[in-house]
């Protein structure tokens, strides 16, 4: 069922929604309300991202796209049943007067009794936890790497990190992270220092180092490669380098550790829809990301 709804309001929006929901049955199977904060001209991917994380999280996706176009008003289109895993609200809001109060338009379309979180998959607000759409989340999902300026983006989340707060930047080092602990295990040597190859502005690449920095007590530099994302990580010890090397597969790595022979690893890069998908996993605070975020201030200084 697909509904539209032109010149809106709130009020209006939850009636039609209220009785679309009961000829379709009610929300009991649905686990939270999950935000996605848009421009007008960048939405196509996050609907499709949006409807893919709903059918692993049955959930109220309130898809929110800001237009500067026309006179101050309010659209929606609200559709639920036919294959849709929860509901999905698209609002158009228009104008920069309803913009500024856009948690207030938001606010009685969530979910009861349940997380709210708030996605933002290009730019971002410099606090999120202080934006009017953001305080509405228990968490808050960021982007860097949609940013302009990545770098900048990651240092300025970091100065103004709140508990609760995550970026896909951090999401897409999962399994970076999870082949160097293992590799430690393996070889547990003391590491004297580590280098991170990868393409020039990466913030996922700045973000390992600083985690690194911080779970090794060790400097990390950083190294340009002409690669996309993080092409090689390589802990240096005393008797040999530990290395993650992708060269230029996608997909596979090369894992040399020191004594044993070169293996193949599966590394490969994630779309969106998956990291999102993780992201949506978790509801508690990250203490991990949230001092890796606190050593990238230590990198770039005040």
């Amino acid at each position: 069922m697909i509904i539209e709804l032109n010149d809106t309001s709130t009020k209006e929006i939850a009636a039609e929604l209220l009785r679309a929901r009961q000829s379709v049955g009610g929300t009991g199977g649905m686990v939270h309300t999950l935000i996605v904060v848009a421009e007008d001209h960048n939405s196509a991917d996050v609907f499709e991202a949006a409807q893919a994380s709903a059918r692993v999280h049955p959930s109220r996706v309130i898809v929110v796209v800001y237009s500067d176009s026309g006179d101050p008003h309010l659209d929606a289109e609200i559709q639920v049943g036919e294959g849709t895993p929860g509901d999905l609200l698209a609002l158009r809001i228009h104008g920069s007067e309803i913009r500024e109060h856009a948690g207030s338009v938001i606010l009685p379309l969530l979910l009861p009794d349940s997380p709210t979180i708030v996605w933002w998959p290009h730019e971002a607000p410099e606090n999120p936890a202080n934006d009017p759409v953001g305080a509405l989340g228990d968490r808050r999902i960021t982007d860097a790497a949609g940013s302009e300026n990545p770098k900048v983006a990651l240092t300025t989340r970091a100065r103004n990190h709140t508990p609760g707060d995550t970026d896909l930047a951090w999401t897409r080092l999962t399994r970076w992270r999870a082949l160097l602990a293992a590799s430690l295990d393996q070889y547990p040597h003391t590491v004297t220092g580590a280098v991170v190859k990868a393409a020039h502005d990466n913030a996922p690449a700045m973000l390992l180092a600083a985690w690194l920095e911080d779970r090794l007590d060790v400097e990390a530099r950083m190294e340009v490669h002409e690669r996309p994302g993080v092409s090689e990580v390589r802990l240096e010890t005393a008797d040999g380098d530990i290395v993650i090397n992708r060269g230029n597969s996608d997909a596979i790595a090369l894992y040399n550790v020191p004594g044993q022979p070169e293996r193949k690893v599966a590394l490969k890069r994630r779309p969106l829809t998956e990291l999102l998908t993780e992201e949506l996993q978790r509801m508690d605070a990250d203490d991990i990301f949230e001092a890796a975020v606190g050593r990238v201030l230590v990198k770039v200084g005040p």
